[in-house]
Order: C-alpha cells, then structure tokens, then sequence
C-alpha cells in the first residue's frame, strides 16, 4: 500500500470515530405515564419541564421527556409502560403509587414518583422514607394531618354537617386506608362517615354512590385523589352538584372542575422538585440512596362561585387563607 493511501485510510477511520461516540451517546429519556387525566398531566408535567430548563436541560438536546396519559384507562396506561420500557428510558416520571407500583412490577429502571405514601415503608415500592433501598424515589403528598384540617375547615363552613361521605379508589390498599383514616377523623369530629369506594371509572357506579349520600342525608363529601377520582372529577364534581352535596378535595384541579374548595400539597412544587432527582440519577445517582421527601408548601384554592350555588358562604377564618379565590 502506498504511503498516501496509508494516510488517507488511516485519517477516514479517525474522523469517524467522534461519529460513532456521538451515535452511542443517545440523549437520555424521562418517561411519563398518566392513568388519570391528560389536562392535569399537561399541568404537572408542564411544570417538570420548566424545572429541567432550570436545571440546565434542553428538551431535545440533552434531554427528552416523552409523557403520555391513559385517560382512566389502566390497561392503556400498562401498555404505555411498556412501550416506554422497550424504547427503552433512562428514568420513570411517576405521577403516583399506583403507576410506579406498575413501572417496578415490568423493569428495574429507575422511578422518581410523586405522591408516595408519608408511611415509613411501603414494601413494593419502598423499604424507608430515608433509605428507599430499591429503584424508587420522590416525593410523598400526603401527610396524615391533613384529612383532619379539612374536615375542621369543612365545619367552619357546614356546623351543622352530621354525615361525610368519603369516596376513594376501593381497588388500591393505599387509597382505602387514606379513606378509613379520613373516615376515622371525621368520626373523631363527631361526624358519621359514609364510605363511597369507586371501582371503576364507570358514570352508574359514580352515580349510584352519590346518590346513596343524598338518600342517606349527607351534604358533602372528600375526594381521595389518585388517578381514578381524578379522571372522573369532572363528573363528580357535576353530579354532586345536582344533587346539592359539596365536593371538597385534595388538590387544586379539583376545585378548578366544581369543588367547594380543596386544600392539599402543592403538586407542581413537587414535580419541580422531581426534576432535581430526575436530573441526578441521570448523573449516576441511586434511587435507592435518595430519601423520600415530605410536602413543603401546600394551597387552599376556595370556589366562592360554587359556594353561592349551594347557598353557602365561606367564614373570614379560611377566605383570609386561601390561596387563590375561583369567583
């Protein structure tokens, strides 16, 4: 071989290897999946990209989110986990227990979940608030206190309130014991607890569960959020309100969509947060080394337009502290 080929030969193969570095340097993929309700997810989601910007991030560049929502559908949602785990992605964004408890039964690859239980363990997700010791992460929205500060908000503005409905997901563990111990505060109130379990995103059994709180002389009802009462909170929401029951929830969305009024963990300050755990495991940060953070700020959103619907009137006490006021 002459000399000049040579040369040529050999600066061909060395210009091609920056192209082949960057060809396995693939841009790392958070992956999302909503089982609840796409306009929420926009939300959540919206505010986890706005937080990678801070972080540095470029979406497309160094970082690509691909979010999907199931819409109340599960087996969609199932199926959207998988197709995301055999892309596959670098890291899981979940929206709650019941997508991450998903998420680890199909892979091991890493989970940074909002709305964990505030439990010390929760032995398929996590071993410990402080050492989670398996592939998830997050953070908890949910505090125990804080079904208790509802109800004695809610009879500021009921007094005379004697039965609470309390509707929840009756299909998952963790949302059926969020239901008792709301069932057991308002009980410690001395108001009686009517259970309202939803097992199916289905508009009859909603329905029906209502009304058995109409027919039995209750006037308001909590919402247990997780991704079923959430695809469904519109209708809740409407259908509470023809029978003249107020609707008090956990989270903003739901006073936007007909709730009397919500009060719970602020959900886009938690996925901000997200964006930093997501951030570091991408850097090569264990999930299982990684605490599970508690609620720093939470909102009280107050719909005075549906309060004068049900011919209520929110008390000085709880307008001076809310948050954001829907007219």
């Amino acid at each position: 071989m002459k000399r000049r080929e040579f040369i040529r030969l050999v600066g061909g193969v060395a210009a091609s290897w920056p192209l082949a570095a960057r060809a396995q340097q693939r841009i790392p993929i958070v992956g999302f999946v909503g089982f609840a309700n796409a306009d929420v997810d926009d939300v959540t989601v919206g505010a986890f990209r706005k937080a990678l910007v801070g972080l540095g991030h470029v979406e497309g560049r160094t970082i690509i989110v691909n979010a999907r929502s199931a819409n109340g559908d599960v087996a969609r949602g199932h199926a959207m986990i998988d197709e995301l785990v055999a892309l596959p992605v670098n890291v899981f964004l979940s929206p709650g227990q019941a997508a991450a408890r998903a998420i680890v039964r199909k892979t091991n690859i890493p989970v940074v979940a909002v709305a964990l239980p505030a439990v010390q363990s929760d032995p398929e997700l996590f071993q410990s608030l402080a050492r989670p010791g398996g592939t998830v992460t997050g953070f908890s929205a949910f505090g125990e206190e804080i079904s208790a500060k509802r109800i004695e908000m809610l009879k500021e503005i009921l007094p005379g309130l004697k039965k609470l409905g309390v509707m929840h997901n009756a299909t998952d563990p963790t949302f059926s014991a969020w239901g008792s111990q709301t069932m057991a505060d308002a009980r410690s109130a001395g108001i009686e607890p009517v259970r309202l379990g939803l097992s199916a995103p289905s508009a009859v059994q909603l329905t029906e569960q209502i009304k058995k709180l109409a027919d039995d002389g209750g006037t308001a009802m909590i919402i247990i959020r997780d991704f079923l009462t959430v695809a469904m909170m519109a209708d809740i929401c409407r259908i509470a309100a023809d029978l003249s029951i107020a609707v008090i929830g956990e989270h903003a969305e739901i006073a936007r969509a007909g709730a009397l009024f919500s009060y719970g963990a602020d959900l886009a300050d938690l996925f901000r947060r997200a964006a930093s755990y997501v951030d570091n495991i991408l850097k090569g940060q264990k999930p299982a080394e990684m605490p599970i953070q508690l609620p720093t700020r939470f909102e009280l959103i107050v719909n005075v337009r549906v309060a004068r619907t049900l011919g209520l009137t929110f008390p000085p006490t709880i307008l001076v502290l809310a948050d954001q006021l829907i007219e």
